[in-house]
This record gives structure tokens, C-alpha cells and sequence, in this order.
């Protein structure tokens, strides 16, 4: 699982920034963002964060990616709304 949380002073850039992340994975809250855990996705990321909003960036702003293993992943408590990771699997008869 990979997490990103962003907050931005400017609109126009976080707008911009959210529909970049709705690309990789699920908004779980306002600014942060949940992302399957693959090295091939996470590079892509990074390099599209790069590419687009390196030169953004100012000091008031801030992007935040934490990559978590499998095992921490495991350990993750969730409460209220938050969907577990697993995909439903239904099966017909």
C-alpha cells in the first residue's frame, strides 16, 4: 500500500494534483490518497509528480508518500468508512 497525503496553497495546482492521484489509486480522505502497492506504479508516480509539478512545489506546499510493506500493511487499523484492501470476490453457481 502506498499512501500520499498533499496539501497545496494554490487551488489551481492542488485541483490539478487530485486528478493525477484519482489516476493511481482511491481518495480516502480530502488530500490523501490510497495507492496499490507496486514498484512499476510507484515509479511512475514519482516520475509524473516530477515532470509536472516539481517546479510547484513551493515552501508553504507539501507531498508526502509513505510505502508501506507487506507486513506493515497487515497492521493497518481501519474504522468507520475505510474499505478493506482485499477485492470482493463473488462466485456464481
Amino acid at each position: 500500500m502506498i499512501i500520499v497525503s498533499y496539501d497545496f496553497h494554490d487551488d489551481k495546482t492542488r485541483r490539478h494534483f487530485a486528478k493525477l492521484m484519482e489516476q493511481y489509486g482511491e481518495r480516502v480522505q480530502y488530500s490523501v490518497f490510497l495507492i496499490k502497492n507496486s514498484p512499476r506504479i510507484l515509479r511512475m508516480m514519482i516520475l509524473e509528480i516530477d515532470l509536472k509539478f516539481k517546479t510547484k512545489i513551493k515552501k508553504t506546499d507539501s507531498v508526502y508518500i509513505f510505502k508501506l510493506c507487506n507486513g506493515c500493511e497487515e497492521k493497518v487499523a481501519r474504522y468507520g468508512s475505510a474499505t478493506h484492501a482485499e477485492e470482493l470476490v463473488v462466485y456464481l453457481n
